[in-house]
């Protein structure tokens, strides 16, 4: 069956090795919805959220200050929200079958989202990610305060997310394979040995090397000439 891949030209050690890492982005990428929307659904604030979100990944607003804005609208959520969301967030089709053939080959999996650890974390685990990165969100007596902890991740942070593993795995940026649907994606995609924009808005797919359009992620196996079915 023919793949729905727009185009992919690799070339130099990846072409013949194929990639020794592959980083995604996490909301709709390697899971198939945005958690800050389900979050906001419980503040009852989706629909206003998910407008900026949407807003945010076309490049049209700055990231830091709309996530600002869109965690603020979560003030006032218990805590225990974290569970329900972890328990109602589903993969990608064809997440973990990438992630095994990246095992498989000797590679590593990396995430980096800007998401929120609280549930990008537990999502590692179970899953088998090597590494990852995300936001904190703050909580006081069991509630969300409507802030972030830590230092935001951004489309910069994730870049030094990436060479940060690249210095430990012993690894060069051209052997690193970068996925993301989102303009905050498009830096990370820029310096890697190959940015695929996964069902990615108009301007990554216009950016990136390569695009695949539609919702499985082990696409990105076939890509790179892995057999994952055998």
């Amino acid at each position: 069956m023919a793949l729905a891949i727009d185009s992919a030209f690799i070339t130099g050690p990846m072409a013949h090795e194929g990639p020794a890492a592959i980083v995604t982005d996490v909301d709709s990428t390697f899971i198939t919805t945005e958690v800050i929307e389900m979050l906001a659904a419980h503040a009852g604030v989706e629909d206003e959220v998910r407008e900026v979100t949407t807003a945010a990944m076309r490049g049209e607003l700055d990231f830091a200050e709309s996530l600002a804005h869109r965690v603020a609208k979560l003030a006032g959520v218990p805590a225990s929200v974290f569970a329900d969301v972890l328990r109602d967030v589903q993969l990608t089709e064809g997440a973990t079958r990438l992630l095994d053939a990246v095992h498989a080959h000797g590679g590593k999996f990396g995430l980096v989202s800007g998401g929120f650890s609280e549930v990008v974390g537990p999502l590692a685990d179970s899953a088998g990610v090597d590494r990852f990165v995300a936001n904190g969100l703050e909580v006081h007596d069991h509630t969300l305060t409507g802030r972030t902890r830590g230092p935001v991740i951004d489309s910069a942070a994730k870049v030094e997310a990436i060479e940060r593993w690249e210095r430990e795995w012993g690894l060069a940026p051209q052997m690193v394979l970068c996925a993301g649907d989102g303009a905050n994606d498009l830096p990370m995609m820029a310096r890697a040995g190959l940015g695929v924009a996964f069902q990615g808005k108009d301007v990554v797919r216009e950016n990136a090397d390569c695009a695949i359009n539609f919702a499985r992620l082990d696409a990105i196996a076939a890509l790179v000439g892995w057999d994952i079915h055998g």
